[in-house]
């Protein structure tokens, strides 16, 4: 299959763990007329193999080997500080918001985000790798939806006081109201207070079906 007169061919480098997935991909590309420069399976060799080949854009895996977490999302990051010209699309089943936000820190021109399982037609996966590699972004809405959430998650807890955000994490502790009265030197009606003033900056009201403290502390370790 050829391309359109109107694309570019790509210079691609692609990292993922699995080797079938890999060949596809690479097979896949190839067909449309792009380059497949390089193939990792791993993201501890990604950023020399970008420094040796300078492809148009990287696509990466978030959950690589060899702890299987998010070293890909680490090693995109790392292309986008030491590669900020070359494109970065991650292409994984897995949403991580935290380090997805960091990718995003310093503006999302050259950036894709795109999950496996929603990717059900091939040209929209070529055209979001062209729109990254041209320095465009392309985000799946469910990745967009959950880096939102993330980031209230993030500003409710930035709305605690230093003694309001002390008394939320003992409880992640597991200590009791007068467990955490005993430990700060304060009453246990002080206790009750900071963990009332807890559940209002956290949006928690009342529930009979949901334990707040539990949520509460969830926030916490979100």
């Amino acid at each position: 299959m050829t391309m359109p007169p109107s694309s570019t061919p790509l210079r691609i480098v692609i990292a993922e763990d699995s080797a079938i997935l890999r060949d596809g991909l690479a097979s896949l590309l190839t067909e449309r007329g792009h380059e497949v420069v390089a193939m990792v399976g791993d993201a501890s060799t990604l950023s020399d193999v970008v420094g040796t080949h300078n492809p148009d854009v990287a696509v990466v895996d978030v959950r690589m080997p060899p702890s299987f977490t998010d070293e890909g999302l680490l090693a995109a990051i790392e292309l986008r500080r030491k590669y900020p010209m070359t494109g970065v699309l991650v292409f994984s089943q897995w949403i991580e918001t935290r380090y997805a936000t960091e990718l995003l820190a310093g503006g999302a021109n050259g950036v894709g985000y795109l999950l496996k399982d929603r990717v059900a037609d091939v040209r929209d996966f070529i055209d979001a790798l062209n729109r990254v590699a041209t320095g465009g972004t392309a985000l799946d809405p469910e990745v967009v939806s959950q880096l939102m959430g993330a980031s209230r998650q993030q500003d409710s807890l930035a709305r605690l006081t230093p003694r309001e955000r002390e008394v939320l994490e003992l409880m992640a502790q597991g200590l009791s109201n007068n467990a955490i009265a005993g430990t700060l030197t304060v009453t246990e009606r002080a206790v009750e207070k900071h963990i009332g003033n807890i559940f209002t900056k956290l949006d928690l009201p009342p529930s009979d079906t949901h334990h707040r403290r539990v949520l509460a502390v969830l926030r916490l370790k979100g």
